[in-house]
């Protein structure tokens, strides 16, 4: 907050909030309304403006529906002008557009239960849809855009997996370079010759992201424990045999933990999660990629502009045996031995850094975003990367999107970490992602 009227706007927020709430946790939100109410019947019937007032006295009682028809009213200008702020205000009330919650075990009543009656909690569906509206309740929701991407993210249910990062089908994309073929048995340092080459600088690309929640308010601090699983491919369609070039697979397993009020309010910070995270391509012998790291990473907010900040720990793994990596034979053995056990790409870090920014804006239904990298001379030399997008909807589909991606720098896949690409490629999207 920057200023005294700023301060002021908050307070009051505060009181209405108050207001909503000591209602509900009083009465355990035992609250249910009779399908003959006339509020719902005016709602129903679209007689928004005899509806107004009695759901503006029922949200004032805590009564979820009632809430959600009142920030749908103000979202939409049914009855009432639109009014995005009121509308942002009242949907938090509700936990989340289109959910309904139920009142979380405070802190001292999670403690007094065992480890496993809490665990078991965790093993009814309600418990991660709760989780998914309170996240999603911390976000601030200006604008239509902002509302629909957040519904997308949380609305759905197929064995409780949802979209992670952006899962595209991008059939068209162009590299200033060709792509080299390189063979499991051969170190990368003997390609000297065109043939080690793919024929083709035109490529195809796609990616699958899911995310499953596995525990919500599990230790009472609202968080939430997440597995994700993304995986990458670059395919060479427009080639003899149309090869997959490049697959990565990323598991990933974190625990996000909204910030408080205090922080949200004064710093734009909704969001702290740290996690694990493994990468490879699958392959052996000096084709192999891989790695593993510990990360901690920030959501902010400022209206439609959000900002994913993330530093990394690599978890080391043992050396190779020395002149593995220029195709040399084993001291030890007197063979050379290309799936000889090690770190595959000990100079990873050297190429990638330690850790990225990500930035995304929403500006009407159109996405911006990017993601950066910078080495800070790891290595001796600087180097970075910048993987910029931008999405818009097609034929104002609210699931499907054209999709426009231009990449450059080190990095765009494990296989080509050490080697700068510099690529624009087009398709369409089938999500948007947030953190």
């Amino acid at each position: 907050m920057n200023s005294k009227n700023d301060l002021s706007s908050y307070t009051k927020k505060v009181i209405v909030a108050l207001c909503v709430w000591i209602p509900c946790l009083l009465l355990g939100n035992e609250y249910a309304i009779d399908e003959n109410l006339s509020s719902e019947k005016y709602f129903n019937e679209k007689q928004y403006e005899k509806a107004l007032p009695l759901l503006e006295d029922e949200a004032i009682k805590g009564i979820k529906p009632s809430i959600y028809r009142l920030a749908y009213m103000y979202q939409n200008g049914l009855g009432v002008k639109v009014n995005y702020e009121k509308a942002s205000f009242w949907f938090q009330q509700a936990a989340s557009e289109y959910s309904y919650t139920l009142v979380m075990d405070t802190k001292a009543e999670i403690a007094k239960k065992s480890f496993l009656e809490n665990l078991h909690a965790q093993m009814n569906p309600a418990t991660n849809k709760e989780g998914n509206a309170y996240i999603l309740q911390t976000m601030d929701i200006h604008t239509p855009e902002t509302s629909k991407l957040f519904d997308a993210i949380s609305g759905g249910d197929f064995f409780g997996l949802h979209p992670y990062e952006t899962n595209f089908l991008l059939p068209f994309g162009y590299s200033t370079h060709k792509y080299p073929h390189i063979a499991s048995d051969t170190p990368v340092n003997t390609y000297p010759s065109q043939e080690a080459y793919y024929d083709k600088n035109l490529e195809a690309q796609f990616q699958i992201s899911l995310t499953k929640m596995l525990t919500y308010n599990l230790f009472g601090w609202n968080e939430y424990i997440n597995f994700a699983y993304t995986q990458k491919v670059w395919w060479q369609i427009y080639s003899d045999s149309s090869p997959f070039r490049e697959t990565n697979y990323i598991p990933e397993l974190f625990i996000g933990v909204p910030t408080s009020g205090t922080i949200k309010a004064y710093s734009g910070l909704k969001l702290t999660k740290f996690g694990f995270i493994h990468e490879s391509n699958g392959q052996d012998g000096y084709r192999s990629r891989s790695w593993n790291r510990l990360y901690l990473a920030g959501l902010w907010q400022w209206n439609e502009l959000f900002l994913t900040t993330r530093v990394w720990y690599r978890i080391p793994e043992s050396k190779k045996y020395d002149g593995y990596y220029n195709g040399g034979i084993n001291p030890a053995t007197g063979k050379i031995e290309p799936n000889y056990p090690g770190d595959d790409n000990p100079d990873i870090q050297d190429y990638l850094g330690y850790g990225d920014i990500k930035l995304k804006y929403l500006y009407n239904k159109h996405e911006i975003g990017a993601l950066l990298r910078y080495n800070f001379g790891a290595g001796g030399v600087n180097r970075g990367a910048i993987d910029a997008h931008w999405s818009y909807p097609f034929l104002n589909s609210e699931n499907t999107f054209w999709y426009v991606k231009l990449f450059s720098g080190y990095g765009e896949s494990l296989i080509d970490y050490d080697r700068s690409v510099t690529k624009a490629v087009f398709g369409f999207s089938f999500s948007r992602d947030l953190f």
